[in-house]
């Protein structure tokens, strides 16, 4: 009864997932001091105290009309408030409500975009190492991933990826900063990236489609500036969520916005319909009240950046390779002899819960997820440091 496809992606599993169910099996045989666990990207912190006085605030209205049933697209005021914060930014330019659709997140996002715009056998350039769920959701959509690795040091390989676009090339998702490198790509690379796009595009007479996954465009250290490619092309998609910006994964609310000189006509309304379509209907009415009023806000960015200086330097020290993190709340080292899986059945006997980079096209890696509490991660880092020298 149930879809191939779906059955086959239950048996993958993600494996970010798999080894925090694997974790959760662990918990119950040891105490809660002996494990230690660095699996998901689930934010520790609380929503900055804004958040609270908003939702305070939205509990107390009565006789608003804001509980039923709104335009597919969400709120016009607050599509505009976005709108106007896009141009400050200079995230993107002349944009108004009409190239702003709230979503339940990044995932809802990415999923409308894809729907909307991929054909059958349609490809999807998926910079590696890469987030788990890409490419369930681009087979998901009745398309093909084409994954293009990243240099060893994670920035991008354009040479690479020249060669990998295709005439049936339809989109290029691109994560920056990157889930789980922490790599932040530079602006002179999306400069190269854009310009390949551009010639693609005229030497197939196609319009290929950039999507810009920005989840992490705040955390990023080193007084360092997320660049916005989306900027840079015509045929671009943002897609945000306020899940780490605010630390409210659970509360699934973000937006796409699109670049008002894209090629295509009628997005917004094939956006609007694909919400429906795949049952997200719209985003949801309080949390759309409530990011309204926290556009620009964050928590405090200090807090990650001086665990990435502490996480880094002791891995270092000890002798693990890895790139320092420009952003997110991930490290993804090198595992000892180049074995992810290996090594993480090593640490997982010695209750260190981490990620290998299977999951994200890169087995030679291992991910550390950072936006959890201290005694966890002096715990890992311990059990770490004695597990490369054993």
């Amino acid at each position: 009864m149930i879809a191939n496809y779906i059955c086959e992606s239950i048996s993958r599993g993600s494996i970010i997932r798999v080894m925090f169910e694997k974790g959760k099996k662990l918990k119950a045989t040891k105490s809660s001091h002996e494990i230690f666990d660095l699996t998901l990207g689930n934010p520790i912190l609380e929503p900055p105290p804004a958040y609270f006085q908003a939702l305070s605030e939205f509990a107390e209205l009565q006789n608003s009309q804001l509980h039923r049933y709104m335009s597919n697209v969400g709120f016009d005021f607050v599509r505009e408030n976005i709108a106007q914060y896009l141009n400050q930014k200079q995230i993107l330019s002349e944009v108004n409500k009409d190239h702003i659709v709230m979503t339940a997140g990044a995932a809802c996002g990415i999923n409308i975009i894809l729907k909307a715009i991929l054909n059958p056998g349609d490809e999807v350039i998926i910079f590696a190492p890469y987030f788990v769920e890409y490419i369930h959701y681009v087979i998901g959509h009745q398309g093909k991933p084409v994954i293009v690795n990243t240099r060893d040091d994670f920035l991008l390989d354009l040479d690479l990826l020249e060669q990998k676009i295709t005439p049936r090339t339809k989109a290029l998702i691109i994560n920056s900063p990157n889930n789980p490198s922490g790599r932040l790509y530079p602006q002179h690379q999306l400069k190269i990236l854009v310009d390949i796009l551009n010639q693609k595009q005229r030497e197939y007479r196609t319009e290929i489609a950039l999507i810009s996954d920005e989840p992490y465009r705040e955390l990023v250290y080193d007084n360092k500036i997320t660049p916005s490619v989306a900027a840079m092309y015509d045929n671009s998609f943002i897609v945000y969520s306020w899940s780490k910006s605010l630390s409210i994964p659970g509360d699934r609310i973000g937006y796409v916005a699109f670049n008002p000189r894209i090629h295509t006509t009628r997005i917004l309304d094939a956006l609007s319909f694909c919400l429906r379509l795949l049952g997200f209907v719209n985003a949801s009415a309080p949390m759309q009240w409530i990011v309204n009023k926290l556009i620009g806000v964050s928590v405090d960015i200090s807090y990650y950046e001086k665990k990435r200086n502490r996480i880094f330097q002791t891995l270092t020290n000890a002798g693990y390779e890895l790139i320092k993190p420009e952003g997110t709340f991930y490290v993804f080292p090198r595992a000892p002899h180049n074995d992810a899986l290996g090594f993480t059945q090593m640490a997982m006997e010695q209750g260190i819960l981490l990620v290998p980079g299977q999951g994200f096209g890169w087995p030679t890696h291992f991910r550390i997820a950072f936006c959890t509490d201290e005694p966890t991660i002096d715990g890992a880092l311990n059990g770490l440091v004695k597990l490369f020298s054993s």
